[in-house]
C-alpha cells in the first residue's frame, strides 16, 4: 500500500496531474504517512536539500485538523532563488505563504536526548525571507484528510523560493519580524514571525528533534522554512506574488 500510494503521488507531482481520492485506498494514517513520504522521495531520485514545516500557526492547525506541525522534504529542483518563475497546475489548487527560512552551517545529527534552543541556534548560518508555493496532488484538495494525507503528499510542497541570505541574523527579533504578502500588487495579509509556534526558532528546534528521532538529523547547508506567518492565499497562472520582510530582502514569483 505504501509504495502504491507513493508512486501515484510522485507521478502526479512529476507530470503535473492529480490523483483521484478513490485511488488512494486505504488512506494514509499518522503511523505510515512519513513512510509514504520517504518512498515518494526515493522514487523522485532527487536530493533532499532541506525541509518545510507546516501547521505551525493556530489557523493552519485548525485548517488541517491537527495539534502539531508536520514536515516535508524540499527536493533539489524545487528550491529556487528570487525572482523565480513557476509553472502552476491549477488542478493542484496552488497557494502561497510568506515564511522565514533558515540555512544550517553545521550538522545536527541524530542523538540521544533533545536538542535545545541554543544548540539549534548555534548551527544556523543565515536566514532569508521565503515564499512557499503549496498545493495538493489529490483532486479536490485535502479537506477532511487531516495531517496524514498532507504529510504523505510531501507536506504539499510545490516549490520554495528564497530571497538573499542574511548571515548577520542574530540582531533580528524573529518574533516581531513582519512579512507582507502581495498578489498583483494588492496586500493579502501581513503577519509577524511569532505566528510560527511563537518564534520561528521554536520550529527549528521542533524539526531538529523530529529528525533526530527519525535517525536522520539535519545537515549543514540544508534550508528549512518554518511555516506561514501570513496565512495562505490562492494563486493562478499570470499572477505576480511578492513579499516584503522586515530587514530582509524581498521575494518575488511570477506564476506561469
Amino acid at each position: 500500500m505504501t509504495t502504491d500510494i507513493a508512486r501515484k503521488l510522485w507521478q502526479a507531482r512529476a507530470h503535473g496531474t492529480v490523483v483521484q481520492p478513490e485511488e488512494i485506498d486505504p488512506k494514509p494514517t499518522l503511523e505510515n504517512s512519513y513512510a509514504i513520504q520517504a518512498e515518494v522521495t526515493r522514487l523522485s531520485g532527487f536530493d533532499v536539500v532541506g525541509f518545510k514545516i507546516g501547521s505551525t500557526s493556530e489557523a493552519a492547525m485548525r485548517r488541517v485538523g491537527t495539534n502539531e506541525p508536520g514536515s516535508g522534504p524540499i527536493l533539489k529542483p524545487f528550491l529556487l532563488e528570487s525572482p523565480a518563475r513557476i509553472k502552476l497546475v491549477p488542478e493542484q489548487m496552488p497557494q502561497v505563504e510568506g515564511e522565514i527560512a533558515f540555512r544550517l552551517a553545521q550538522d545536527l545529527p541524530a542523538k540521544d536526548g533533545a536538542y535545545t534552543h541554543d544548540e539549534v541556534a548555534a548551527a544556523v548560518d543565515a536566514i532569508a525571507g521565503a515564499i512557499e508555493v503549496v498545493g495538493t496532488r489529490v483532486a479536490g484538495g485535502l479537506a477532511g484528510y487531516g495531517r496524514p494525507m498532507s504529510t504523505a503528499d510531501g507536506g504539499v510542497n510545490i516549490a520554495l523560493v528564497v530571497g538573499a541570505w542574511d548571515r548577520d541574523w542574530r540582531p533580528h527579533d524573529l518574533k516581531t519580524l513582519e512579512i507582507s504578502l502581495r498578489i498583483n500588487g494588492v496586500e493579502k495579509d501581513r503577519g509577524p514571525g511569532s505566528r510560527a509556534l511563537g518564534d520561528p526558532m521554536n520550529v527549528m528546534v521542533w524539526l531538529a528533534n523530529q529528525q533526530s528521532k527519525f535517525g536522520r538529523g539535519l545537515k549543514a547547508g540544508e534550508v528549512i522554512t518554518t511555516g506561514t506567518c501570513t496565512g495562505i492565499e490562492a494563486i493562478h497562472p499570470g499572477d505576480v506574488i511578492d513579499a516584503d520582510f522586515t530587514g530582509l530582502s524581498p521575494v518575488e514569483i511570477t506564476a506561469l
